[in-house]
């Protein structure tokens, strides 16, 4: 769900030799992550690097909620130097609509019709076109043996919406579409297209039935009434 890749940095004027430890901050306690490029912590995802003895690097790879918190960046001059950063995980907020923009979680399309679906991504870090339009496990985004598919995306102040069209739609579009952002978050909703009845004319079928049944039960009493 929450894989967004974060990497810290801590840039010195020292140009000595210098060793830069990076500790994990719970509460008032310190849990040390990396010594130089040497990793301490038993968590994988985590690695530490630098491009030159100025510009130092912690990497956490797939970071997700429980990696929010303070860090510190600890430099072995005399005096030390420590250096305290925040990172604040943003965990996008993706949501699928119809054609008239209302949230949806399943979809009818009558065969021959045209799918058009709305992805609206919010709460991003920053601005994206990095969208992908998935049929059950077929990216739709490049698809070119189909046909008949367009992907429209545009940047919003505070995300994205990616518009997915599908013309002339038959069974076999029929099943999961999935709306993802990398491996950050995705969204899916679940799209039957039916041949023949539609479903506004099965649910008025069931309640032309239902109404038969209560108007045959009331002339079955008149009768009842009136033999009596």
């Amino acid at each position: 769900m929450n894989q967004i890749n974060s990497v810290f940095r801590f840039a010195t004027l020292k140009v000595c030799r210098i060793t830069v430890s990076w500790l994990r901050r719970f509460g008032d306690s310190l849990t040390l992550v990396s010594v130089g490029t040497e990793v301490y912590s038993s968590d994988k995802r985590y690695s530490s690097s630098y491009l030159n003895q100025r510009d130092w690097q912690l990497n956490i790879d797939g970071v997700n909620l429980t990696d929010q918190g303070y860090y510190e960046c600890q430099i072995s001059s005399h005096p030390p130097i420590v250096r305290s950063v925040y990172l604040h995980v943003v965990v996008p907020i993706l949501e699928i609509a119809d054609e008239r923009s209302l949230p949806i979680k399943n979809k009818f399309y009558n065969s021959g019709s045209t799918i058009e679906l709305k992805c609206v991504i919010t709460k991003v870090p920053q601005p994206t076109q990095f969208i992908i339009w998935t049929h059950n496990s077929t990216i739709l985004n490049y698809d070119t043996t189909r046909g008949g598919i367009s992907v429209k995306t545009d940047i919003l102040p505070d995300g994205a919406r990616s518009q997915l069209y599908i013309n002339n739609v038959g069974p076999s579009d029929s099943g999961n579409y999935t709306c993802s952002l990398g491996e950050a978050a995705a969204t899916s909703v679940s799209v039957v297209v039916i041949t023949g009845e539609t479903p506004a004319a099965m649910q008025h079928g069931c309640a032309t039935s239902q109404v038969s049944a209560l108007a045959l039960l009331l002339t079955a009493a008149l009768l009842s009434r009136y033999l009596s």
